[in-house]
């Protein structure tokens, strides 16, 4: 039997402590504050008897679970980012307990009339009668991923007490900077020494995921030409305008507020405009390999014919890949899918199977060599102030740990 009240404790002293990442920050880890928590996740593993502990000069933490079987078992992972979102502050978190909640409003902040409310995130009805931890409506919680994180300890932990549990080799692995698009980017997957992974870094109860987006970044830098308005006729070259019609020639429904499931998009997420010079960001997403490229081609064209019309380069367009779909890793070996599928039904954990809106540390390592499904954590509302995860949801993530570590060496007997 878990221990609640233990693995309450775990994970507020975890949120407790500060690790937002910063994107324009050149190190690793980004900011200098996940130290903390790395070190202590550290230390922590090795109180717990876990072996071959290390932490890295960029905070990279490993550490193995021996096989507690005679016969051979691949060696398997879980994986967890320790970094919180920049999007939100994680300064000075204060987690705060709802026991047995009844399907109301939550009031998160009297003081400022901050509510959680079902009225709008309604997945808070899923939850009706268990015990919540949410924000007190000034800071994110960082349950992403800090979550994933407790349960990957609080399974380990478990195993380790309660040796009756037959197991092969497990892997721990923590990472910085995940938020920023780095937290695989120097994972030593030849270190870590799994066959394969999981990432524990999903949402909702029973989530199970092998397919992301295929995801680019495109810069355009579209140039105009400024002189004095007042004498500006056949002369100015006003970028903003030019702007203007390289954005209404996109696919006005191909945006994130009008797409869901496998439809992918293009998202423009930041403009700097002056009359000489306006830069506009996107990012691009698709599922499907083939449609991604042709997001790509679009764009690209876009601006060719654009600067055909003018008969100059106004855009200059610059696209670059930032990960793909993990679903062509994954396949080919779907039986570690398989096997956390099972691990949730034997749970009574309703398997929810479907594509990531998104990307996680597991695609880029899928593409490193290391297939990485990924697997709910149990959070909702990342990234902002109306985070909130349910304890029950932590505790049966951890359960579906243990319960893969032991599915995975019946397999292999």
């Amino acid at each position: 039997m878990l221990d609640r009240k233990h693995i309450i404790d775990r994970f507020i002293s975890y949120v407790t402590i500060d690790t937002e990442s910063d994107p324009n920050s050149p190190t690793t880890p980004s900011t200098e504050k996940q130290w903390d928590l790395a070190n202590k996740l550290a230390e922590e593993l090795k109180a717990i008897g876990l072996q071959d502990v290390s932490i890295d000069e960029n905070a990279y933490i490993m550490a193995t679970l021996p096989s507690n079987v005679e016969h051979d078992v691949p060696a398997i992972g879980f994986v967890s980012h320790f970094d919180t979102s920049p999007d939100f502050t994680g300064a000075n978190v204060k987690p705060q307990i709802v026991e047995n909640y009844n399907g109301e409003d939550i009031i998160l902040s009297k003081e400022e009339n901050i509510v959680l409310s079902p009225s709008y995130f309604e997945d808070l009805l899923l939850y009706k009668g268990q015990t919540l931890i949410t924000t007190d409506g000034t800071t994110l919680l960082g349950a992403d991923d800090k979550a994933g994180i407790c349960e990957i300890v609080s399974a380990v932990e478990y195993l380790i007490n309660n040796p009756q549990i037959k197991h092969g080799p497990i892997k721990v692995g923590f990472t910085p900077d995940e938020e920023i698009g780095r937290g695989a980017h120097k994972f030593d997957v030849e270190k870590f020494g799994a066959e394969w992974a999981y990432t524990m870094d999903g949402s909702q109860v029973g989530e199970l995921e092998y397919e992301n987006f295929n995801a680019a970044g495109a810069k355009i830098k579209v140039n105009g030409k400024i002189v004095h308005p007042g004498y500006a006729k056949g002369k100015m070259v006003n970028s903003m305008y030019y702007a203007t019609e390289f954005i209404n020639a996109l696919p006005k429904q191909e945006v994130p507020e009008h797409t869901e499931g496998y439809e992918g998009f293009f998202h423009l997420h930041h403009i700097d405009g002056k009359v000489e010079t306006t830069q506009l960001q996107y990012i691009i997403r698709d599922h499907d390999k083939e449609k991604f490229e042709a997001r790509k081609a679009l764009m690209q064209k876009i601006g060719d014919d654009l600067n055909e019309k003018y008969g100059k380069t106004i855009f200059e367009i610059e696209i670059k890949d930032q990960y793909y779909n993990m679903k062509e890793k994954v396949e080919p070996v779907m039986h570690i899918v398989d096997i956390a599928e099972e691990a949730m039904h034997q749970l009574d954990i309703k398997p929810l199977i479907k594509a990531i809106r998104g990307g996680t540390d597991g695609s880029q390592l899928s593409f490193m060599g290391l297939p990485c499904p990924n697997i709910f954590a149990g959070g909702h509302n990342f990234h902002g102030r109306y985070e909130y995860v349910p304890v029950e949801s932590i505790l049966k993530a951890t359960q579906v740990i243990c319960k893969i570590a032991e599915l995975t060496q019946e397999r292999y007997k």
